[in-house]
């Protein structure tokens, strides 16, 4: 079990859980992981901020169920509840929406069917309390959706409801980082800068997934920090297929790599796994667009402890200033969502997303192709700035030909 639960959030599936206030979702989720693990209490409101808890439904694996609070909640700090809740759509692979029996759905159950609708989300109608009431055979008919009727008290339909879980989930691609882009036999070399930024004994998620994946993929694969590149280069008895540093180091290692080895980073890794490398790289090419004073949204996916020399809100910025030659306005967001100004901002500078899933991602990308701005992830926008975008996309000869073939 302990690889189950080490499972990061952003490589499980999905499933979001939506209703009124009182319905039984959280009971619901109880009974779905046969554990006391979310707070039941027959007091309105009792969830005010999405809770996850993982576990595993076989054969679709790893999963995260997403409690909400109830869309029927009131008040100023309810409405606030009911939006938090309506941003777990954009991270959701599926929906459940519970009802009480018989089953109809209320107008906030049909505006958040309607929503799922707009995203291509599917989803599953949970008819909880199925022990009390008979189900309306109707309700079928009328959302289009599988309907489960279940007791989240006795266990009723339990079984019924997993089964459809894993009818409904769209197949959960966990998609390679670099794998698919090797041969067998590869030989990868990984450069990980240790600074004040790294954490104390292990490395970070990006390295160690894609050590993982190369692995996974029958290659081998040396780890070194950037001040011993050039020896372990040397040490080797051939060329290495591939070298994956760390962007914040890429002038450096573009350096000492032969212009013949290709070359990228652990950030356009996660922009290809988890979003679209081609929105983001073409973003990195707005950055010559940006005049001094343009407003600069540098985003994050999640929050993290920042050091002095923070890659996003030091480094980062700090180059972008220089390349314009001026000073930039940067606003700086972290964790769940975007500002309600996106449209002020005349670019969006993302973290990676090694925290998030493809869904939340692809959402983000979504949410600035709207609104008419460019996006391009950190990795992305330090290749640019440093000159070098051209090289670090040749492990991936379609993007990056269409990108230095697309107009801005």
């Amino acid at each position: 079990m302990r690889a189950l639960h080490n499972t990061p959030r952003g490589n499980r599936l999905h499933i979001a859980i939506f209703g009124r206030r009182n319905v039984g979702k959280s009971s619901l989720i109880n009974a779905i992981t046969n554990q006391n693990i979310a707070l039941v209490s027959d007091v309105a409101g009792t969830t005010t901020d999405p809770v996850y808890k993982s576990m595993e439904i076989l054969p679709i694996g790893p999963v995260v169920l997403i409690d909400t609070a109830g869309l029927d909640d009131q008040g100023e700090l309810g409405a606030l509840r009911v939006r938090r809740s309506y941003s777990v759509l954009n991270k959701a692979d599926l929906a459940l929406i519970v009802v009480e029996a018989p089953g109809r759905l209320q107008a906030c159950e049909e505006d958040i069917l309607n929503k799922c609708r707009e995203k291509n989300l599917p989803v599953i109608i949970v008819v909880n309390k199925c022990d009390l009431h008979p189900l309306d055979a109707e309700v079928a008919r009328d959302t289009g959706c599988d309907v489960v009727k279940v007791s989240a008290a006795t266990g009723q339909g339990i079984e019924e409801l997993k089964m459809a879980i894993i009818r409904n989930a769209k197949k959960w691609e966990d998609r390679p980082l670099i794998g698919d882009v090797l041969n067998p036999g590869d030989h990868v070399i990984l450069v990980t800068p240790i600074d004040a930024a790294a954490p104390k004994g292990r490395l970070i998620l990006p390295q160690v997934q894609t050590l993982r994946d190369i692995l996974d993929h029958n290659c081998t694969a040396s780890v070194c920090r950037e001040t011993e590149l050039a020896a372990t280069l040397k040490g080797l008895r051939s060329k290495p297929a591939l070298v994956i540093t760390d962007s914040q180091v890429f002038k450096q290692v573009a350096a000492v790599v032969p212009a013949d080895v290709l070359l990228t980073s652990f950030s356009i890794l996660y922009a290809r796994q988890k979003g679209d490398l081609h929105t983001l790289a073409l973003g990195a090419r707005a950055i010559d667009a940006l005049k001094p004073g343009d407003k600069v949204l540098m985003a994050e996916a999640c929050t993290h402890h920042r050091t002095e020399d923070d890659i996003g809100r030091k480094k980062i910025p700090a180059w972008l200033c220089q390349h314009v030659g001026g000073p930039l306005q940067f606003e700086w967001s972290s964790g769940s969502g975007y500002p309600d100004n996106l449209r002020d901002f005349s670019l969006i500078v993302h973290c990676g997303g090694c925290m998030i899933n493809p869904r939340e991602m692809l959402s983000r990308l979504a949410q600035a192709r709207a609104n008419k701005v460019p996006i391009v992830n950190y990795g992305l926008a330090i290749a640019h700035l440093m000159g070098i975008l051209p090289r670090v996309l040749s492990p991936f000869p379609e993007i990056k030909e269409a990108i230095l073939s697309q107009e801005v």
